[in-house]
């Protein structure tokens, strides 16, 4: 964190901005007639920043890992979307209801937010949380032609607003061609929108884009949309990322989970984030993520819960609770800046979430403890948070 805890802490609020962090003391005696608020026993965090997840997933069930691998859940998340648009229609209503109350039962204020159904799910999104809204384009073999309409709607800004910012996704190496991706990118760069794109998420898509085979050629082989005008290439996602131009931008690379030296190498050179999704990693059970190399090349990591098609539910503390148990030597404070500071600076948020600072936006989360060392505490229980605050309004009370 940017500073340890301060013991006997306060914050005092105006126009929904931090305006002074200190001792309770210093802070009651400049208050005025300030509202005081007062939370006991418990420690004030910046609200939790989610960086990766797909919100109109929320109603699925999270099973046991499907018997055909990655390409294998993919098929189970294909064959959901064929239903009426009525019927998507009120799926996504009800996925976005649950994504949001969970986010901010767990103590996240902002998300970065996959959606494929952009026309449904940023009507829904604009307040209370911070959002910041991919669009998922795929276009690929006989689905290429799809580009110029899945692009425009991903960049549609019409429903934009203070919470809700636009970007782009496209979704990854195995479903959008390159050309694809050097169009996302660029009106990505021409709007100064964020981009996103799933990269090195499963070990098949290095073998997929050299030889067109293997797993994920197999789902395409299953739906009956292969054509052989998709382009081949040779050394990897990484270096597919980076012949792309995608590395020389702020690009949110989600999941990242094969990645040699070399390659991080190549990720260390860029500008890229990776966002990490612990449990997610360990669902579809995937070699240890190489997320401690990476921050040691001053690459940024964020952290981020996917989906509940992959994870039990959307709370972000216990992807860092796994974090903890598996790297106990990390210190919490490191660990929390999965989940803050660096959320904020992969979604292009620094400055304005992340962290409990004078001139953010007061974006808190608070958590009971009882103890001297509360980030530990947290990491270390089931403990959910007691409020939540987002531009200085209660967004979320436990009862």
């Amino acid at each position: 964190m940017d500073r340890g805890p301060i013991p006997e802490a306060a914050l005092h609020i105006e126009g929904g901005k931090i305006a002074r962090v200190g001792s309770r003391r210093e802070i009651l005696a400049g208050a005025g007639d300030a509202e005081i608020v007062e939370m006991g026993n418990s420690v004030l965090l910046p609200g939790l920043v989610n960086a990766h997840t797909h919100l109109e997933l929320s109603d699925c069930v999270c099973g046991e890992p499907p018997t055909g691998g990655f390409a294998g859940w993919l098929v189970g998340m294909l064959k959901r979307t064929r239903i009426s648009p009525e019927e998507m229609n009120s799926a996504v209503t009800r996925a976005i209801d649950v994504g949001v109350e969970q986010c901010l039962k767990f103590g996240v204020t902002t998300v970065g937010d996959i959606s494929r159904q952009v026309h449904l799910t940023r009507p829904l999104l604009g307040g209370p949380m911070r959002v910041v809204s991919f669009g998922e384009v795929q276009a690929m073999a006989m689905r290429r032609g799809l580009l110029d309409e899945r692009l425009a709607a991903a960049a549609d800004e019409s429903v934009s607003s203070g919470r809700l910012r636009i970007g782009i996704s496209p979704h990854a190496p195995y479903s959008i061609e390159p050309e694809g991706y050097r169009r996302c990118l660029e009106i990505a760069c021409a709007k100064k929108m964020p981009l996103c794109t799933h990269l090195a998420e499963t070990r098949d898509e290095a073998e997929f884009l050299s030889d067109h085979c293997g797993p994920l050629r197999e789902l395409w082989d299953a739906w009956l949309t292969w054509d052989d005008r998709v382009p081949k290439f040779e050394g990897g996602p990484l270096r597919y990322a980076r012949e792309l131009g995608l590395l020389d931008e702020p690009t949110v690379l989600a999941h990242v989970n094969y990645c040699d030296d070399e390659e991080l190498a190549i990720l260390a050179e860029g500008r890229a984030s990776v966002v990490y999704c612990p449990r997610t990693h360990d669902y579809f059970r995937h070699p240890p993520h190489r997320w401690r190399n990476m921050l040691e090349r001053k690459i940024n990591v964020a952290v981020g819960t996917d989906s509940c098609a992959s994870s039990p539910d959307l709370n972000l503390v216990d992807d860092l609770r796994l974090i903890h148990r598996e790297s106990p030597e990390v210190e919490p404070g490191e660990i929390w800046e999965l989940a803050t500071i660096r959320g904020a600076r992969a979604l292009g948020l620094s400055g304005v979430c992340g962290l409990l600072s004078p001139g953010f936006d007061a974006d808190i989360t608070a958590f009971p403890v009882s103890g001297n060392d509360p980030l530990k505490e947290i990491l270390e229980t089931e403990v959910l948070p007691l409020s939540v605050w987002i531009s200085g309004e209660q967004t979320f009370a436990s009862r």
